[in-house]
């Protein structure tokens, strides 16, 4: 895994949007814990993805590229346009899939639906950039504790990564679950 501070990323980001396009799964920082991700649209690398976590049947979240696409593609109702209102934050909104194609299946393999987050880091930005969604899953194996640094990141996962982002040292909690998809929210602490 090459690992890359924030400044060496931004010097090449179009190349390494380029390597996300091309299924490349990576480690970047949100505004709670480091994030495992790769492109929601390739099969493949979300597969890779669930394997490095041992993480198979759970639905994953993805970061939207813009609220835009998040109208575009999933079932936002005007009563869900306050919980637009907190992104970017420490979120993750639960709706109803509108636009099959807007991610793999293998995002959510159990039922229809996808939950997105647009944290308040810069990263963000990247993905806006990018145009796509990416995966968003905190940096651990499943059942264990998030790693809070990329120098925590243990070496059999290492060689399974094809990049990393190292933003310090990150240990805020899990973002705040809500779900959408039935009459009134859902809202779910983690810690």
């Amino acid at each position: 895994m090459n690992i890359f501070t924030k400044s060496e990323f931004l010097e090449d980001v179009e190349g390494y949007i380029e390597q996300m396009m091309n299924g490349a799964i990576f480690i970047y920082p949100t505004d709670t814990i480091y994030g495992l991700g790769c492109d929601a649209r390739k099969s493949s690398s979300v597969q890779r993805v669930r394997s490095i976590k041992s993480s198979y049947g759970s639905m994953f979240s993805v970061i939207a590229p813009s609220k835009d696409w998040i109208r575009k593609n999933l079932k936002v109702k005007p009563e869900h346009e306050v919980w637009l209102k907190k992104l970017p934050g420490p979120y993750t909104l639960i709706f109803e899939i509108k636009d099959p194609e807007c991610v793999a299946p293998a995002v959510n393999p159990v039922n229809k639906t996808l939950g997105v987050r647009i944290p308040d880091n810069w990263f963000s930005k990247i993905v806006a950039q990018a145009g796509f969604p990416i995966i968003t899953t905190s940096l651990n194996v499943h059942g264990q504790a998030p790693i809070t640094s990329i120098k925590e990141v243990p070496m059999n996962m290492q060689h399974m990564v094809d990049f990393g982002i190292d933003d310090g040292v990150i240990e805020g909690n899990p973002s705040t679950l809500v779900d959408l998809t039935n009459k009134s929210p859902k809202v779910t602490e983690r810690k």
